[in-house]
Parts: C-alpha cells; sequence; structure tokens
C-alpha cells in the first residue's frame, strides 16, 4: 500500500502532506452534461423555467461548489482558487457545462472543476425537474490539466 498516495502504511486515510511541493500556477477543465427532452431543454434555453433562470444559477451554483470542494471531498486540500468560470450551452436535447479552475498553489485543481461541473448540472436538473424527471446527467470528465510536478495533460 505505500504506492497509494491517500494510504499511509497502515491502510489508514491520509490526507497528502503538500507542504514539500512548489507552489506553482495550475488549471483544470472539466466537462459534463444533461440530456433532457426538447419541452424541457426549450424552457430553459428561453429563460421559461418557473423556478427562475436556470443557467444563471446553474453557474452561480457550480461556481460556489468549486470554492466549497474541500468540504465535500474528504481528502482534498482547501485551495485558495485565483479564478472559476463555468460555461453553460444550451442546445436541443439538453445543457453541456464547462468549468475551468486556477490556483497558484501547491496541488491542483481538478476535483474542483469536475465539482463545479456536477453541481451545475445537478442545479439544472433541481430547477427543470418538474419539466422533466428523466433527465441524464453523464459524461463528467476531466479535459485538460496544467501545472505541477507531473506537467500538462489533455484528455484525448
Amino acid at each position: 500500500m505505500a504506492d497509494l498516495t491517500h494510504i499511509d502504511e497502515s491502510g489508514a486515510a491520509r490526507m497528502v502532506d503538500v507542504s514539500g511541493k512548489s507552489e506553482t500556477a495550475r488549471e483544470a477543465t472539466a466537462t459534463g452534461r444533461i440530456t433532457m427532452s426538447a419541452e424541457a431543454a426549450k424552457a430553459v434555453r428561453d429563460g421559461n423555467v418557473k423556478k427562475g433562470d436556470v443557467l444563471s444559477a446553474a453557474r452561480i451554483a457550480g461556481i460556489m461548489a468549486a470554492k466549497k470542494t474541500s468540504d465535500l471531498i474528504p481528502l482534498c486540500h482547501p485551495l485558495p482558487l485565483t479564478g472559476v468560470t463555468l460555461e453553460l450551452e444550451p442546445d436541443d436535447s439538453g445543457v453541456t457545462a464547462t468549468a475551468t479552475v486556477r490556483t497558484t498553489h501547491k496541488t491542483g485543481v481538478e476535483m474542483e472543476a469536475l465539482t463545479a461541473v456536477s453541481v451545475a448540472l445537478l442545479t439544472v436538473y433541481d430547477m427543470a425537474k418538474a419539466l422533466d424527471r428523466t433527465m441524464t446527467i453523464g459524461d463528467v470528465r476531466l479535459l485538460a490539466k496544467s501545472g505541477g510536478r507531473s506537467g500538462d495533460w489533455t484528455a484525448e
């Protein structure tokens, strides 16, 4: 178990010690999608959902979630984020969310980007569920990360 970074020698969970790492500029981008009926997608896109502006609420929820990731994921480090952008692209069958998160710190922001996307999509579901309870959230994944010891990575 010595090769697992979040497990100590006795097999207990631990937060990785990053005190010896250098602070570097780090960035991660994640994406995900919620699919829904054409009727629900049109209402979301046109701003005609009774609960209000779905896309604005989802954007704010996703940004807030990125800032709270360490409160949600047990072994994540709390990070001083320097930037969070969350783009929501509605179309005829749903909404695609893409989040980019930045920091200058000792560990990466992949979990923050994934959390931002996930919570944004959950917010869309919550606000539009009266129109379509069969909505599906999926394809949440990391697209790219940069910075740190492991360098840059981009999904194929």
